[in-house]
């Protein structure tokens, strides 16, 4: 990955100034089912693949291993993309360490984390990430949340709560596991976020649900959002990456 200051000796070496304009960015959001693909193979280098078939500057990612018992997953994506990379325990039990994670082709300069359990439910969580694009602040947040609906409205509101700020661009994006188009939650996001496309991702063979999300405040930066369904994508995860490109 190229660095700042490998930039800046190259434009000298040039004679140019050189392009810290970070403008459009590309986003994605993955949930890529622990790696394990729909043939069942768990096959990490294909997810990296599709990373880099999609050359995003900032991927969210959902279902990651996280290490503890079994492989760490985030930092083999780390190695294969040279990215920098936070993650967001939301399980970490001896049996497994598990939750949501941040790669960016930008230094991550702060994080936290927000837990979205519920009862007794299958623990989730968030992952709050501010980035820092050549100078341009950028926020993002990566979150799966509950298969209840009852789970997924106490989820939104928690996550609706970590917006009250104004201080850089936005972005609240991940698996939503929302198929309910007319449900509380995703009227409660669109009357924060303003209305965004949302087309299939689920499951990658034959997308029929759009369970990945993407929106941002302020929503005029956001300029499109697409589907990556690549050969590779539709066998490498069930779920399809979300792709947004975001102006500044």
């Amino acid at each position: 990955m190229t660095g700042l200051t490998d930039l800046i000796d190259q434009a000298g070496r040039a004679g140019t100034e050189p392009d810290l304009d970070p403008w459009p960015l590309t986003v994605a959001t993955y949930n890529i089912h622990a790696a394990v693909g729909t043939d069942g193979r768990y096959a990490p280098e294909r997810i990296a693949g599709v990373l880099g078939e999609i050359n995003a500057d900032v991927i969210a990612l959902q279902e990651v291993p996280l290490g503890g018992a079994g492989p760490n997953v985030l930092d083999l994506l780390q190695q294969m993309t040279g990215f920098h990379a936070v993650e967001g325990v939301a399980e970490d039990t001896p049996k497994r360490r598990y939750g949501n994670a941040v790669l960016s082709r930008y230094p991550v300069v702060a994080s936290r984390s927000i837990d979205l359990s519920f009862g007794s439910r299958e623990p989730r969580g968030a992952l709050d990430a501010d980035l820092d694009c050549h100078g341009h602040p950028l926020r993002i947040i990566a979150t799966h949340l509950g298969l209840r609906p009852a789970e997924r409205r106490h989820q939104i509101r928690l996550l609706l709560q970590a917006f009250d700020t104004d201080r850089m661009p936005v972005i609240l994006t991940g698996d939503l596991n929302e198929w309910f188009v007319w449900g509380r939650p995703l009227r409660w996001l669109t009357s924060r976020f303003e209305p965004v496309p949302a087309p299939c991702t689920f499951p990658s063979r034959l997308p029929m649900f759009a369970l990945d999300r993407l929106w941002i405040s302020p929503r005029h930066r956001l300029v499109e959002v697409r589907v990556h369904a690549t050969p590779l994508a539709r066998v490498a995860s069930d779920h399809l990456p979300l792709i947004a490109h975001i102006v500044g």
